[in-house]
Parts: structure tokens; sequence; C-alpha cells
């Protein structure tokens, strides 16, 4: 099925879902119902909030007017006419949309005779060409008005549509595996992180052991990565001055998701990007030609004020820690810096266990700031880099950063999703305002190109891509805890314990579960946790020096000589040996 076709039985579904709410609450309110990727959704005001039992008491309303077939009409009717006809109507939403509407004629679409809606469509011609059991109803959130949190709080129910049962039943198991693997579950089952904190405020993450021992990971990974690459480490603070910011454009662009307060009668800001800093470290000193590329790398920590409503697990917060890196260069090595970026990239996404991506540029946007020949040339850079790396892309019309265009890179995780990851960002426009320059071969003074760039995007949006794709089966180089050892009785708890340390000397993660639970309900307890190796010992084991090896999912290995463990981790570790996922 085409897209185009896709959207519009998505589009319709939609519509008729409306059209049963109306007829079954005629005193619920209608907002908005689009399509969208992969179904649909509606707002309405209904006093009354929507259950699981109401979703199929619709969906049984839906097929009932589907199976009328009625037809999707499209007319037109003059602006004040049609404002007039849905104030009979009550319906306020509908009134505000015209009202904001600056053409003479409005779009509505008429289903049957029973039902009108404003909309621009497109829709299917007839509603009968939706499938009875190819649609399906799945849950109700909250969503304010027009996305402001200062206007009332409507009933949101979202659906899916397909062309056929089929597509649908293989669409509802994916969101079956997708709530298995969900991070903000599997957060808390392995005891990684929890978000709200009523005393804390939302939004802000608070990680536990195990999820302290992940960033970690994940952290040294990109500090020796980056100084395997020819970056140096750099950090810049957490507050700047407000001035700053009207400098650098974010102010103008961003100053509602910014944190300001007062110092000393001085407006100062929580930073919600790096790049300013790193511009000022930059301005410190003169610079020469010789010293290009300088590459330049931090784990800096960012707050931006984002609304309640958009919230999402370590997806969206409020505070997190950016892999952020900027390269400053002449215009000459620009192509093989987002080059060598590109490299980086994907040799780190390997490692990690990812192999396919989506790649698309995102072009100037109708705000920005910068010369339009600059944007230009930067644009056709990135395009010429991807193209000569054999990369194949998309382009994103007009989603570009505000300063200049932008390469984005989107994983596919384990079951096929993407997750927004690495950003390579080209910007003319920020050295121009800071007035960044360095000394060329002739002795005169040159503006420097900027590229702005982060590999893992932010880290708690990708420990959440990461507990997603392997569903929390870690790899051994990943485990928070890497091999639990656990003795039968209290007899064996001080070969154990020599076991345990053995195997931290040589620089693993393991625990030792000696509690006083039977053997059965400590292994299933950290099968539950994931953790990738469970060793056993009793009198066998301790007799003959040996360790009884179960690994995860069940798979009894027998007794091995810890040394032969030891190798057997070292190899794993090493070799970054992906986990079933």
């Amino acid at each position: 099925m085409n897209n185009e076709h896709l959207n519009k039985l998505r589009h319709s579904c939609a519509h008729v879902m409306a059209q049963a709410v109306k007829k079954l609450w005629p005193e619920t309110k209608i907002a908005i119902g689009p399509a969208i990727e992969n179904g649909f959704y509606y707002d309405f005001d209904k006093p009354e909030p929507f259950t699981d039992k109401d979703l199929r008491i619709i969906e049984k309303e839906m097929r009932c007017i589907i199976s009328k077939k009625p037809d999707m009409a499209c007319s037109l009717l003059p602006r004040e006419e049609a404002i007039k006809f849905f104030e009979k109507q009550n319906e306020i939403y509908k009134v505000e949309l015209i009202r904001n509407i600056p053409d003479e004629k409005v779009s509505l679409y008429k289903t049957g005779e029973d039902f009108v809606d404003l909309c621009k469509g497109p829709h299917v011609e007839n509603a009968g060409e939706i499938k009875a059991d190819a649609f399906k109803l799945l849950s109700v959130a909250g969503a304010y008005w027009r996305g402001d949190e200062t206007k009332p709080m409507l009933q949101r129910i979202y659906g899916t549509c397909f062309e056929s049962k089929a597509e649908l039943d293989e669409y509802l198991k994916l969101l079956d595996e997708a709530e298995k693997r969900d991070h903000r579950r599997l957060g808390t089952q392995l005891d990684l992180f929890h978000i709200y904190h009523e005393e804390a405020g939302a939004g802000l993450v608070f990680y536990h052991p195990n999820g302290a021992i992940l960033r970690k990971i994940i952290e040294d990974y990109a500090k020796e990565k980056h100084l395997k690459n020819g970056y140096e480490l750099i950090m810049t603070p957490n507050i700047l001055k407000g001035k700053l910011w009207d400098q650098s454009g974010h102010s103008g662009y961003y100053r509602e998701n910014m944190y300001y307060f007062e110092v000393d009668e001085e407006d100062y800001a929580v930073k919600p990007m790096n790049c300013p800093g790193h511009m000022l470290i930059y301005k410190s000193r003169l610079h020469s030609y010789r010293e290009f590329p300088i590459r330049w790398f931090e784990l800096g920590t960012v707050y931006r004020q984002e609304k309640a409503g958009v919230l999402h697990g370590l997806l969206r917060v409020r505070g997190f820690t950016q892999d952020d890196a900027h390269i400053f260069c002449m215009k000459e090595q620009l192509k093989d810096e987002i080059k060598g970026v590109l490299e980086f990239v994907f040799s780190t996404m390997k490692d990690f266990g990812f192999s396919a991506w989506d790649v698309e540029i995102s072009t100037q946007p109708e705000k920005h700031i910068g010369d339009d020949k600059d944007w230009e040339y930067a644009t056709e850079v990135l395009k010429s880099s991807l193209k000569e790396k054999e990369i194949d892309f998309k382009i994103n019309e007009g989603d570009g950063a505000f300063y200049g265009p932008k390469i984005d890179i989107k994983l596919k995780d384990a079951i096929g999703r993407s997750w927004q990851c690495a950003t390579i960002q080209c910007d003319f426009a920020l050295p121009e305002r800071f007035d960044l320059t360095y000394m060329n071969e002739e002795g005169q003074q040159i503006r420097p190109v900027m590229i702005h760039r982060a590999v893992f995007g932010s880290l708690e949006r990708f420990i959440g891509t990461l507990i997603e794709h392997y569903a929390g089966n870690f790899p051994v180089w990943l485990a928070p805890v890497q091999s639990v050892v656990i003795p039968i009785g209290d007899g064996h708890i001080e070969f154990a314990q020599k076991v345990k340390e053995q195997l931290q000397g040589q620089g693993f993660r393991v625990t030792l579960d000696n509690r006083n639970e039977s053997l059965g309900k400590r292994v299933r307890e950290n099968a539950m946790k994931k953790v990738p190796y469970v060793l056993i010992i009793g009198d066998k084991e301790k007799e003959a020096g040996q360790v009884s090896v179960r690994k995860r999912g069940n798979e009894d290995l027998g007794a091995m000589d810890v040394n032969m463990f030891i190798k057997r981790l070292k190899e794993e570790s090493e070799n970054k040996l992906a986990a079933g996922n």
C-alpha cells in the first residue's frame, strides 16, 4: 500500500471515530483528528473520562457506520457561514480553528447524512473502504488543546488502521513486544533509575547504582573513543549570563524552554546547550590555521523547560547530558571533517549493537540566522559527504537548526523502530555572531567554520534506546552486573566470596547472593534482573575449585574452572559480543 492511501485511510478512520463518539455521547465537543505515524488520534472534550470499555463500544459503533458505506464528500463553505454552522452545534474548538483560518472559504467533509467536520482532507471517497477488522482503538491520553498548558485538557483517543487484518495483527504483535521492552518498566525491574519525585519535580532522572554503572560504562567509552580520534576534553559552566544567549540567538528561539534567574540584578540562564561555552573557550586566545581542525568534546549536562505533557521516561526529560563536540576548521576542511564524524558515528553504533539506520538532511527553516549563500554551501557539503560515503539519505525540508543545516541519524532497533541518535550540524552563523577568527597563511584574520555534533544525542535517550533495543538483556560489556555468585548453603559462602574477589580483581562487575532463600528463588530473581551469568557453588564445585555456570536464558554450561570462566568473560567484553535481543 502506498503511504498516501494509507494516510487517507487512517485520517478517514479518525473521522468515523469522531462520528461514533458524537452519536454515543452527543454532548461531547470535538477538536482535531489527524493521521499520524502508525495510526491516528482524535481529541475530545467530554465531562466523563473514556474507559477501556468505552473504546470497545466506540469500535462497535464505528463498524456500524462503516457497514453503511457512507460517502465522505468535501464541500467549501464561506468562512462566516462555517462559523455560524459550528456555533449552532456548540463546537467551540472548531469555531476557534476557523477564526484562525485566513481563507474566505473553509473545507468541510461530510460523512453520510449525519456528520460534518472541519477538515482539509484528504479522505477516502467512501467510509466502506475502511475494513471492519483492520482497525483498532488503542488507548486514551490527556492532551492540552493546541498543546498549551493554559488551555483545557482534552481526552485523546489513539487508534490504528491498516488495509488488512493480517497487517493489523502484525502491528499489534509489535506493540505487545514494544510494551515488554518499555524502558520505564525495565528501568524499575532492573533497578536502573527512576524519574518522578514529588519533592523534586518531573523530568529529572535519579540513577540507581546499576543505572549509574551503565552510564559510567557509556561515558568511559565515549571519552576513550574521542581521545583516540583526535578530540580534546573540555568542560564549561552550567550557568551563563543571559546576554550570552541573546548573542548566540538561543534566547530568541528557545527562551520559553530555558530556565532564567537573576543574580546581582543581572539575568542568568541555566544552559540548554553547550555551544556558547565552547565558543568562549575558542575566543580565550588567538588561533592559527596550523592548529586546525580543533575538535573539542564535553559531556555537558543541560536543562530545558519541557512541558509536562511531552515528558516521556528517559526519552524526553528536563535535565540530560549531551555527548557534545564542536569542531572548528577551515572551509576547505569541512567535508573531510563531516566524513570523519560519519565514520565515528557508525563505528560507535556498531559497537553498541546497532546495524541499521536511516539518515536525513534537514534544510533551512523559515526562522533562521546567517547568510543564505552559506546555508546553500553547507547543505551541499552535507549532501556530497553522504554521497561520497555511499550513504543513502532523505531530505527533511525546513527542519534544520536555526543556525545551519544538519544530518540526523535515526537508529533501527531490534524490532525495527526508529530512534533519533546522532546529529551533525554545519554552522557559519555563530562564528560570525561571536566574532571567531583564525590567522591564515597570509596573516589575515579569517572566520572558521563550526560543526556541532553529538553521537549519542543525549545519554538519557541513548540509555533508554539501549534498554529497549536489548529488552534489558545487555551484552556482557554493558551489563551493570556481569555475573552473580550463588552459594547453595552456608558451607559454600567462603569459597563463593573468594570467587567473587577473583572476578573483581580482574575488573568484572560481580555480586554475591547469599540470602537465606531457596536456590531456585535466587536463580529466578537474578534471571528477572537479566544478569548474563549465574555461578552456582555447591559441594562438588567447592571440592573441585570450580563454578557451575548458567548463561542468561537458562542455558546450563556445566562446571568450569574459574580461570576458564574469566577467559570467556574477557572475550565477550573485549569483542563487545551482542546479547540476544
